[in-house]
């Protein structure tokens, strides 16, 4: 058995290399690893992300060290050469081929259309990762004669359904993304990721899978309804709130959703979790209650029923217009009361990114996954799976406490250095001295194209060593990927499970709120510190925060 390798992920998760390749044997050695943690946790697991040749590993700082972890999991790993799973079961899966890429994929492969359907349908794939968007599965390997690189130039849209070809692999897009893959046809989709199932991806590591050419595709008959589809809906009595304007991009978020990243769903929630977990003590909620997490410019809220509020993290000029009383400022990171006809509104950016609007009881919108976070990319979580817009209507949850006070806090102060911490790794191996040199001493911008899933940042090009892409394995929140321009990405809440670009960093924790609160145009500046600097910094009692 190859030497296993245990690098860091940041100060809260270790990526767990079993090899560097694509292959069958390996794959099993990583789900049998996968397996045995699962049976055999070790405390403050939190989860794991397995992939084609390592494993990603999720873990609680406070309980168990870095050290600690690799010991344990080195423990475990004894033995794995000899480990022998069983076959996953056979699916068959129809398909029409009549992709946008079919043709050009024959002419690439030097053959007609179809031989390439013959050759696409006449092997059976083995699932190797679920991951990139919930249910998507990673299969493989295609025939040799069709095994073709990405396309040159990415769609920026993808059809859900889509069966696509790329480097020996093949897949089914279960929801609309942007994708580089060449599109062969198409499958029913709708199947691939439910959330009432359990679990909800509809392929796992080690199913076999067939594709059966079809000239149409069955009829799709849900067996039950579904829960993206359940939303806030309530009687014209219960709401607390009418949205008379949802402002740039307002969601419900929470803390987010553990245990699903397997399955391609992303932990999501509020990517300044010290301010949520700040506006819910005001009001005095459990501090993962779900709120609005407000970009730019929050929303506009008309006020039903009385309620009592707070507005934390980014200062976008709150203010409450009261017909009798003129309009008010609270004042901010206090909470402060509603009265029936009061409008809740903002009158613009002063500083920060994103603010976070809680009321007592919460924002009742129902639990997807065990969170009720929005998921924009695959539409579920929050108010029915996407932003607020007119018309809206919000209820409240039951307040926990009715008799607690109302709560005021000071912002958190401002660093004395206000550079990002970041700990090297997982993989500051593929990447030159300059370039580690260079993404601490340099100084980034916010990219225009910034959202949640990820920060572009605009700067000095980082140098990989030898390659630019590697075999894709588990992404953790922090993570500075470099795809091969050289510009890095910061990933945040929404990111992929998985990615197939070198990280060469990982933001401390307790910093990725520091960043989540900058818009386009404004710097950034790195600074590196030690795993247990990382830890240190975590733990101390003012930041220490689960995400």
């Amino acid at each position: 058995m190859s030497e296993i390798r245990f690098r860091p992920a940041g100060e809260r998760a270790v990526l767990v290399e079993l090899g560097s390749t694509i292959d069958e044997t390996l794959n099993e050695r990583v789900r049998a690893l996968d397996e045995t943690l699962l049976d055999s946790p070790f405390p403050g697991y939190l989860e794991a992300v397995p992939a084609y040749c390592s494993i990603l590993v999720f873990y609680e700082p406070r309980d168990i060290t870095f050290e600690d972890v690799r010991e344990h999991i080195a423990r475990l790993a004894k033995g794995l050469e000899k480990v022998k799973l069983p076959p996953g079961p056979l699916k068959k899966i129809p398909a029409v081929y009549d992709g946008e890429d079919l043709e050009e994929v024959a002419r690439l492969s030097g053959t007609t259309a179809e031989e390439v359907v013959h050759l696409h349908a006449g092997v059976e794939y083995r699932v190797f990762v679920v991951g990139f968007t919930p249910g998507f599965a990673y299969m493989g390997m295609t025939d040799e004669k069709i095994s073709l690189p990405r396309r040159s130039t990415p769609r920026t849209r993808v059809p859900a359904g889509s069966v696509a070809i790329a480097m020996g692999q093949t897949g089914i897009y279960p929801q609309a993304t942007p994708g580089g893959w060449h599109l062969l046809g198409r499958a029913e989709h709708r199947t691939l990721f439910d959330l009432d199932a359990d679990p909800p991806s509809f392929f796992l590591p080690g199913d076999r899978v067939r594709f059966v050419p079809v000239e149409a595709l069955p009829p799709y008959e849900p067996v039950r309804p579904h829960s993206a589809a359940s939303t806030a809906m309530e009687s014209a009595g219960s709401a607390s709130f009418e949205v008379e304007d949802g402002g740039l991009w307002t969601t419900v978020q929470d803390l987010g959703r553990r245990g699903y990243q397997r399955y391609g769903v992303p932990v999501a929630g509020a990517v300044d979790p010290l301010a949520l977990r700040a506006a819910n003590a005001l009001v005095g909620n459990d501090e993962g209650a779900a709120a609005l997490e407000c970009t730019a410019n929050g929303p506009r809220l008309h006020c039903l029923r009385p309620a009592i509020a707070a507005v934390t993290g980014a200062d976008l000029g709150a203010v409450v217009e009261r017909s009798d009383l003129g309009r008010w400022h609270p004042p901010p990171w206090s909470a402060f009361r509603l009265r029936p006809g009061n409008v809740l509104s903002f009158e613009g950016r002063r500083s920060g990114a994103r603010a976070y609007a809680s009321f007592r009881g919460g924002v009742d919108v129902p639990l997807v996954l065990g969170s009720r976070s929005t998921y924009q990319t695959a539409g579920f979580g929050g108010y029915e799976g996407r932003a607020l817009r007119a018309g809206d209507r919000l209820v409240l949850g039951e307040a926990k406490d009715v008799t607690a006070s109302l709560g005021s806090a000071s912002p958190p102060a401002p660093p004395d250095d206000d550079a990002l911490r970041v700990v090297w790794g997982p993989q500051d191996h593929d990447f030159t001295a300059e370039a580690r040199a260079s993404l601490t001493s340099s100084t980034y911008t916010v990219g225009a194209s910034s959202d949640r899933m990820g920060y572009r940042l605009e700067g000095p090009v980082l140098e990989h060593r030898d390659r630019k892409e590697i075999v894709s394995d588990g992404m953790m929140l922090g993570g500075i990927q470099v795809p091969p321009n050289g510009l890095p990405i910061v990933m945040l809440a929404d990111c992929a499970t998985t990615g197939g670009y070198p990280k060469i960093a990982t933001l401390v924790t307790k910093d990725v709120p520091r960043l989540a609160q900058l818009i386009p145009g404004e710097p950034v500046r790195f600074r590196a510190v030690s795993l247990d600097e990382a830890r240190a910094i975590y733990l101390e009692e003012d930041g220490a925060t689960t995400v």
